[in-house]
């Protein structure tokens, strides 16, 4: 039962990396638009992830739970030393959400509609590097439970150099997906040229990004290399990666863009699998003692056997709905 809920709490952290984060990336876009294109790609954004942009939440909120009920010891690490960039991680979805809300679904349009409108792009923006702050942190060994002050506590346990690149990688690959997943969505070739233009800005950006993560890791004298490239699974994934990569961009100016969603799915999805595989089961890193791992700090066996049922009868109840949802509003789209 134990892998059952691991196979759980992976897959929810990948949904909402990949249907999260590009509604992050919505967000993202249009903080990154020229005042006279901002308009219009807000137009565009709103279409697409209007109908469904709270259901995309729930991945985060079954991650959470997994690791509430599941994994008390490592809900608890992670809750007390990155309890301030979950505070503002957390805060930022909530305004994001409002802002948003209030943006589109407000009966009064006056000038609240500014205030609305930059809540929603920095929120974005900032949501996303925190997220991506939390990953670093709980994988680079900077969480140290050790520490006797507050700020090597509380602070140093997350704002780093490492965590602060793994932030602004993740920003920029939300910012992708958002490109890439919304040219499916666009009908009008002005459109789909604007976005396919952003999805190569966005791949440029993620794989400045990546390099900056790879530099500061090796000043840091944090293995990354060696979690990429040193076992067979994680080589295969990372060579994957690249020729996906390669693929995207070739679809990209020819304008086939019909694989491009699942083509940057599958990115992600690889590179996810080629960092977590050599962690395996190890879910956090700390400083000068071993990791926490998820074999080892699991609740009872009867809490595990009752966690992994429940998510095998919400999975029934609740996947068909969610898929019933995204075709529902496909087809108004079209309609």
């Amino acid at each position: 039962m134990i892998y059952i809920v691991m196979a759980y709490l992976w897959a929810s952290v990948l949904l909402y990396i990949l249907m999260g984060g590009a509604d992050f990336g919505a967000g993202i876009l249009e903080f990154f638009s020229t005042r006279k294109s901002q308009e219009r790609t807000r137009t565009v954004m709103y279409r697409a992830i209007g109908p469904i942009w709270e259901a995309n939440h729930m991945w985060l909120i079954i991650a959470i739970v997994i690791l509430f009920v599941g994994f008390p010891v490592i809900y608890t690490t992670m809750s007390v030393y990155l309890h301030i960039p979950l505070t503002i991680m957390l805060l930022g979805i909530i305004a994001r959400g409002t802002a948003f809300t209030f943006r589109n679904y407000d009966a009064v349009k006056d000038q609240l509609q500014v205030v609305y409108s930059k809540t929603f792009m920095y929120s974005s923006v900032i949501t996303p590097l925190f997220l991506g702050i939390i990953a670093g942190s709980a994988v680079s060994g900077s969480i140290n439970p050790k520490a006797t002050h507050f700020a090597d506590a509380y602070i140093f346990s997350w704002l780093t150099p490492f965590s602060l690149a793994v932030g602004i990688f993740t920003v920029t690959i939300c910012g992708f997906l958002a490109a890439i997943f919304i040219i499916g969505e666009t009908k009008s070739e002005t459109d789909k040229t604007r976005f396919v233009k952003k999805s190569k800005h966005m791949s440029i950006a993620a794989l400045l990004a990546a390099a900056l993560v790879f530099a500061i890791a090796f000043l840091e004298d944090i293995p990354l290399t060696h979690w990429l490239f040193g076992n067979a699974v994680s080589v295969a994934c990372v060579a994957l990666a690249v020729a996906s990569l390669i693929w995207m961009w070739v679809s990209l100016f020819t304008k086939q863009t019909k694989l491009l969603r699942v083509i940057a799915g599958a990115q992600v999805t690889l590179l996810l699998v080629a960092i977590t595989y050599e962690h395996y089961p190890v879910l956090i890193n700390l400083k000068d003692s071993e990791g926490l791992s998820l074999l080892d700090n699991y609740g009872s066996p009867k809490t595990i056997q009752s966690l992994a049922v429940a998510l095998i009868a919400g999975s029934i109840f609740i996947l068909p709905s969610l898929f019933y949802l995204l075709y529902s509003f496909s087809n108004k789209r079209e309609a």
